[in-house]
């Protein structure tokens, strides 16, 4: 089973026109440059359409129209996960999306907490600290995310945020996926991940 991961293409999901195939594809926030409703239609439109069995996608800090909605009307097999599971192919998938409002506020911690110990993959739009989170000579990434991570210790994590650091990393048990699709000018693309689930 092969999963696709994509992250950050803020507005420019419609130049990607070379997707690989797999059975699932993993869209891990910043679908937009704004966070306006004309931004979020294309993009879901655009998802939706995606010829893959199982689609997921959460919400980045820029895509803020999200903060709080509910969607509904996806086809069958898309699922907008919102501090919420779903289980694919035996896999239990936990999303959470990423608000700065909440970060400033401590909310996102008392989520981190709340994420279920018998999550399979987890997805995040923003790393955690110390891992495929550094960009100009510093780490952003978040130390609760690290430390609930290292005790969940999902198969996969799957995030975005920090451009400067798109790849790939394997610690302890747990695979790290960063898929910003988009160069720190957000002019360029770097890879998507195609990643093999049963080979985890």
């Amino acid at each position: 089973m092969y999963l696709l991961h994509l992250s950050d293409t803020h507005g420019q999901h419609r130049a990607l026109t070379d997707l690989p195939e797999a059975d699932l594809i993993v869209f891990s926030g910043d679908m937009s440059i704004s966070g306006t409703k004309g931004e979020m239609l294309d993009f879901l439109a655009w998802f939706s359409d995606l010829p893959y069995r199982y689609k997921i996608f959460i919400a980045g800090n820029h895509d803020k129209l999200l903060y709080g909605a509910t969607i509904g009307g996806l086809p069958d097999g898309c699922h907008y996960l919102c501090d919420a599971s779903v289980e694919i192919e035996g896999l239990k998938f936990y999303g959470m999306p990423f608000f700065l409002s909440n970060d400033s506020v401590g909310i996102n911690e008392r989520r981190i907490a709340k994420i279920p110990d018998d999550t399979d993959v987890l997805i995040t739009h923003n790393p955690p600290y110390g891992i495929l989170d550094y960009d100009s000579n510093r780490h952003w990434g978040s130390k609760p995310l690290l430390d609930r991570v290292t005790t969940l210790q999902p198969r996969l994590h799957l995030f975005g945020h920090i451009h400067g650091a798109n790849g790939l990393l394997k610690q302890g048990n747990t695979t790290f996926s960063n898929a910003s699709l988009l160069d720190c000018d957000y002019r360029g693309f770097q890879p998507y991940h195609r990643i093999r689930l049963d080979a985890l």
